[in-house]
């Protein structure tokens, strides 16, 4: 019986090394994001049927959740492919705003409240303060409901101006880091810094 034990307990340590052998993933993350500025130069919503996992639209372009997916793939997490899987076990728990009777692995990961709910339930959901600076550190996630209504989503930097952080986002300009932390509503602030897997790309 011990020795089942053990063979239980093993995996899970594992995993515990694993994401503890990344004390700099926050900061991992920031650069990833960072490097596609002046790279992902446009602003383009549309359905795009992709690859999966991995697809991606074309680097040049995107919307706001791809400067996201694209810093956590950089680091080995695939958001297409654990969002999409989440939502084939557990599609009840994500937003239904759009008429979808099930998953769609071109779109979801695309989507800012399905980014959101994915965080909330495999990261850390934290206090959404919107005049609190100090509480947000370099990696994190936020949320915002811009004044058209329309959600968005970006990574806190380490550069910092007058006592804030700046965030790394894609408001329709192309991937930039602005002073936008408290420029829009704040609906969300999470920490998520998995383990990277073998079937994601590095």
């Amino acid at each position: 019986m011990r020795r089942l034990r053990l063979l239980i307990l093993l995996p899970a340590l594992a995993l515990a090394n694993a994401v503890a052998a990344e004390p700099d993933f926050p900061a991992r993350l920031v650069t990833a994001a960072s490097a596609q500025i002046g790279v992902t130069l446009g602003y383009d919503g549309a359905y795009v049927k992709l690859a999966y996992p991995g697809g991606d639209v074309p680097i040049e372009t995107g919307v706001c959740t791809d400067v996201v997916v694209r810093a956590y793939r950089a680091l080995g997490v695939d958001l297409q492919q654990r969002v999409h899987e989440d939502m084939r076990r557990a599609f009840a728990a994500y937003p239904k705003l759009w008429g979808l009777k099930s998953p769609d692995s071109n779109i979801d990961h695309r989507r800012v409240p399905n980014l959101a709910t994915y965080f909330a339930r495999h990261g850390t959901a934290l206090e959404a303060s919107q005049t609190d600076a100090s509480l947000y550190a370099p990696g994190d996630i936020v949320t915002w409901r811009l004044p058209s209504g329309v959600p968005h989503i970006g990574i806190v930097s380490t550069r910092r101006v007058a006592n804030r952080p700046t965030v790394v986002h894609n408001i329709g300009l192309g991937t930039r880091d602005d002073d936008a932390l408290f420029a829009f509503v704040v609906t969300g602030h999470y920490r998520y810094a998995p383990a990277a897997t073998a079937s994601s790309p590095r």
